[in-house]
């Protein structure tokens, strides 16, 4: 057992539930200011880069990358509120999380069905659907040397770090989330939901492109959207998948150490910190995802024990990428190269 294994098993898993019980009531104050400065920062940081787009495309650039840190808060409040975390009322909960959804181009409805399933399997090495979600997922050593040659070339390029961190993000969000292509035909609500969402964008860009031209329509959102998603997936990804992160043996996955050791907490500067909306404390999210992202670090500094999980800083979290497949015998993820595949 590794060092930060132990204070997690010495405490059963209702005490670190009761532990973060306390957090989970949202404040409405909280929340509508929350939103005003989230979705009311994007619409100006856009506003803003429309008026300059024709005078300095430095201005406008710059402004891209403020629109894309409110975009990336947006979509934690999207977040919270297909948690039904965000609001009391599930209603309100419901109509913020679709005016969210047409902002990050995720359908609100199918993106919190689908991540809903992400809470019941993540690091569970029995429940997990090797190859479905790359960013939370991973085959262990021995799964992968089971593979073909031409199967473990593929694997290794769609984990390359420009294909699966640059390339794949900004496809995902734009073109993939435009149709149910993964949605069982049961989930009728969730497929209309992602038609209903197409329609609405579909108005809102030629209602745009009439008023200010669809060429400056699309250089403003392209611009706004490929990094706000390059961002986004990135702190998905580094969250779930990094080098000393914990997967449970089959049959043996227990939720507090899968949400405290499975999760990083990652330590961000306060201003990063802010965008994000606090979803560095991944950890403390996992173990309670009722608990609004304005409340998780007075959760995480208000108990000891839910701070013995692993850490990562900016920094360190930006290497994690080198780390794809799970060792079954080391206990912890490893590179393609330490795992013997010849890559890197």
């Amino acid at each position: 057992m590794s060092d930060i294994e132990a204070p997690v098993a010495d405490h059963s898993q209702r005490d670190l539930r009761a532990a973060a019980a306390g957090f989970q009531t949202p404040s409405l104050v909280k929340s509508l200011g929350q939103a005003a400065t989230s979705l009311g920062g994007f619409l100006v940081a856009c506003t803003a880069m429309y008026l300059t787009i024709g005078i300095s495309l430095l201005i406008t650039a710059v402004l891209a990358l403020v629109a894309a840190g409110f975009l990336v808060r947006v979509f934690i409040i999207q977040h919270d509120c297909g948690h039904g975390s965000f609001f009391k009322s599930r209603r309100a909960n419901h109509a913020m999380g679709l005016l969210c959804g047409l902002l990050t181009l995720a359908p609100y409805a199918s993106w919190r069905r689908q991540h809903a399933g992400h809470h019941g399997v993540w690091n569970d090495l029995e429940r997990r659907h090797s190859g479905a979600d790359i960013y939370s997922s991973c085959l262990t050593v021995a799964e992968y040397h089971a593979l073909s040659p031409w199967r473990r070339r593929l694997y290794r390029f769609a984990r390359h770090p420009l294909v699966a961190n640059v390339l794949l993000p900004p496809l995902v969000f734009i073109l993939l989330f435009r149709v149910p292509f993964d949605m069982p035909k049961a989930w009728r609500r969730e497929r209309r939901g992602v038609y209903a969402t197409d329609a609405a964008l579909v108005a809102v860009i030629v209602g745009l492109g009439l008023l200010v031209g669809f060429g400056h329509v699309a250089a403003v959102q392209l611009s706004v959207m490929v990094p706000a998603s390059i961002i986004g997936v990135w702190l998905f990804s580094v969250q779930h998948r990094f080098e000393h992160t914990h997967w449970a043996e089959r049959g043996k996955w227990r939720f507090g150490d899968a949400a405290l050791l499975g999760s990083s907490y990652l330590r961000l500067p306060r201003v990063l910190q802010w965008f994000t909306g606090n979803i560095g404390f991944h950890h403390i999210h996992h173990l309670d995802p009722r608990i609004p992202n304005y409340r998780l670090q007075a959760c995480h500094d208000a108990n000891p024990v839910l701070r013995t999980g692993p850490s990562l800083t900016l920094w360190s979290g930006l290497v994690q990428w080198r780390f794809a497949l799970w060792d079954e015998v080391r206990g912890r993820m490893v590179s393609f190269k330490s795992a013997g595949t010849g890559a890197p």
